[in-house]
């Protein structure tokens, strides 16, 4: 009874705690992402983020065509580590607005006249489908469209168009500001920031939209000479977005001009970002989603069962003989118990194994960590770049975990030995790493030569190179050292001097082990699109939740695979599982791989040159290196669990 209280009081604390900490989250914004009040009248500034296309994936500055410079010169806005390796350069723009003040024909600028080299860009940018992306108070501006009676929405907003071999570029912006009253009411009216001179007894609003209508509008250069940045444009100008006039030639010079209107909406702020999210084509398929759970839930259910009940009759027949019989089963012993002197022999390249397994635990931490802090919402879209941000803090940070799992690991397949943990411990903090290193500096190689704003800067690439070093690799090493305190793993039965011939088998064992990839692939393929959609397509990704349910599964799933494979290998008398079970669930990366080029070659086909391919293909192969080894390691850890439990309950001399 005192055993049940304990276990009960214990139950309602960690109840009691938890349900503080989700009551912080409701009564608190996220860091970066609460609201700013602004009065009438207060300055709004847009900003500009690099030009992006689904047509190549490579991303430019926005100043690098002949559009418009802010007065006080292009500064660049305070950015984060993940927002640079994602090659957003956000950055000032000329657009300056005044709360709750609808102001028309502005005149920004007129350009100068378009030389060779500028024209034949604009003409390439307008080929390859460019999109302008600007932001206001941290929302992107989205424009809405209309096909067959059903209105789309997107992301910025084309920097031209081309009709009948001529190129038109959209130099006029019709921008509607949606904003909703500060309501006084708020409990978290004192945490809300006020923009600009007004107190807080003055009535406030927050920008809850951003809404742009490009237009192309044929302006009289001439009459624009003498006039300044944000005077009147001397006649009215009437955005219609379904005709397009103003054509770029050689030598002539572009007009930019644009209009701004607020209006009052019922948006709330929490609920500014839904427009985002429901873009077209990522609404998440729901029930696709759940069958396929389901499906794989009950596929595990089955195949654990049958293991359990297969491996549990072995072990009673065993245990219900007596001694006699048992001595007698031993000389007639078959399948897994034949290989009871060989099955913790040294694998070969135990280190390599240990190194790999290592690192695979780091990466599968860091993607849980990840994911459970974007479901709780602390890296949603609005927030840019910390999802990379946060994946790099936590990798870094686990550098401990895949040093003491490699090192304790490698201690225990060398029977205890002290000699050689650092440089265990080394190779793990430089083997993946390592890889995506190398894989990164040839992709940069490609984005330099395009003058890309996706290039990483060589002063991030330092940095990068320090986090490594001063970060991660001391703390891999002092990961080592704790696992090389620890004791190593008894193995429960003793390892012959020769090892035993493996019989000959009707099918290549390598076969079964690249055909079980295909079970975990099952749980994946269906978020696989939306993930790809996210990073490729330009959608936003926020299903987080439904990501962390299919991680576990696939955990699961993969755990379940590599067991039954292993136990399949021992029966005919196979030894050698250690590097089978980690690829038996690790297989599933080659069959995203191929869903990779599967995705390139039917959903990207307007993904134009040998440049975004070969970016395409090498970020790819670093997600399924990424995942070969997480899923790997959860194979092998759960097969070197099962088989050390199954020939610890068997005594067999």
């Amino acid at each position: 009874i005192v055993v049940r209280m304990d276990f009960f009081d214990r139950f309602k604390i960690w109840v009691l705690a938890i349900s503080l900490v989700l009551n912080c989250g409701c009564g608190f914004y996220l860091p970066g992402s609460y609201p700013h009040k602004y009065a009438v009248g207060d300055p709004l500034s847009v900003k500009v983020n690099s030009l992006t296309s689904i047509d190549t994936e490579i991303p430019f500055s926005y100043y690098s065509l002949p559009f418009c410079q802010p007065l006080g010169g292009v500064k660049d806005s305070a950015e984060n580590l993940g927002e640079l390796l994602m090659g957003d350069r956000i950055e000032n723009s000329p657009y300056q607005f005044k709360m709750y003040n609808n102001e028309s024909d502005i005149f920004l600028c007129r350009t100068d006249p378009l030389t060779a080299d500028n024209f034949k860009l604009l003409k390439e940018r307008i080929d390859e489908m460019y999109q302008v992306n600007l932001i206001l108070d941290n929302l992107p501006a989205i424009r809405y469209t209309k096909k067959d009676e059903f209105f789309l929405r997107w992301t910025g907003y084309p920097v031209g168009i081309k009709v009948q071999d001529m190129y038109y570029v959209f130099n006029h912006l019709k921008f509607t500001v949606l904003v909703h009253k500060y309501e006084e009411t708020n409990v978290a009216s004192e945490m809300i920031p006020t923009i600009g001179n007004g107190g807080s007894d003055v009535p406030g609003y927050m920008v809850v939209g951003f809404e742009v209508v490009p237009c192309s509008i044929m302006h009289n250069a001439d009459s624009v000479k003498n006039l300044k940045m944000f005077e009147k444009y001397p006649s009215p100008i009437k955005c219609d977005p379904t005709t397009v006039s103003m054509s770029i030639k050689e030598g002539q010079p572009i007009v930019f001009t644009y209009e701004v209107a607020f209006e009052e909406s019922d948006i709330k702020w929490p609920s500014r970002w839904d427009a985002y999210l429901k873009m077209e084509g990522s609404k998440v398929h729901w029930f696709s989603i759940l069958n396929s759970l389901m499906v794989i839930t009950f596929l595990a259910g089955i195949v654990l069962v049958i293991f359990l009940r297969t491996v549990r009759r072995d072990l009673t027949r065993y245990e219900e003989l007596d001694k006699e019989a048992q001595a007698q089963m031993n000389e007639e012993l078959s399948g897994w118990k034949l290989v009871v002197g060989d099955v913790f022999r040294t694998p070969s390249n135990p280190s390599l194994l240990c190194i790999m397994v290592g690192d695979g635990v780091q990466i599968l931490g860091m993607a849980v960590v990840t994911i459970l802090f974007a479901a709780l919402g602390f890296m949603s879209p609005a927030s840019r770049g910390t999802l990379i941000t946060g994946m790099l803090f936590f990798y870094m940070i686990l550098g401990v975990l895949a040093g003491y799992v490699a090192v304790r690991l490698w201690r225990t397949i060398s029977s205890g030995d002290h000699k050689g943990w650092v440089s265990v411990a080394w190779k793990a903090a430089c083997f993946f790493p390592g890889i995506a290193f190398m894989i990164l500096t040839i992709l940069n190689f490609l984005l330099w030569g395009s003058h890309s704003t996706g290039a990483i800067p060589f002063s991030l690439f330092v940095i990068l190179l320090l986090l490594w070093f001063c970060i991660s690799v001391p703390l891999t090493l002092f990961g080592g050292y704790l696992g090389a305190k620890a004791p190593p793993i008894e193995f429960p039965v003793r390892t012959n001097q020769i090892p035993r011939e493996i019989p000959p088998q009707k099918y290549p064992s390598w076969l079964l082990v690249l055909g079980a990839g295909t079970l975990p692939f099952g749980t994946l393929f269906i978020e696989l699109f939306f993930i790809m959609s996210s990073l490729w397509m330009g959608r936003v990704y926020y299903v987080f939740g439904f990501l962390l349910i299919v991680l576990i599964l696939l955990v699961v799933v993969c755990a379940e695979v590599s067991l039954v494979l292993t136990y399949m290998h021992l029966c005919v008398e196979d030894w050698k599982w250690w590097w089978k079970s980690f690829f038996a669930s690790g297989s599933v990366a080659i069959y995203i791989f191929l869903y990779s080029v599967n995705y390139l070659v039917f959903d990207l086909k307007s993904l134009s040159g040998p440049v975004s391919a070969s970016l395409y293909l090498g970020y790819s192969l670093f997600m399924v290196t990424a995942i070969m080894l997480a899923t790997g390691t959860v194979g092998f850890l759960s097969s070197f669990w099962f088989v050390h439990y199954l020939f610890s309950s068997v005594k067999l001399d």
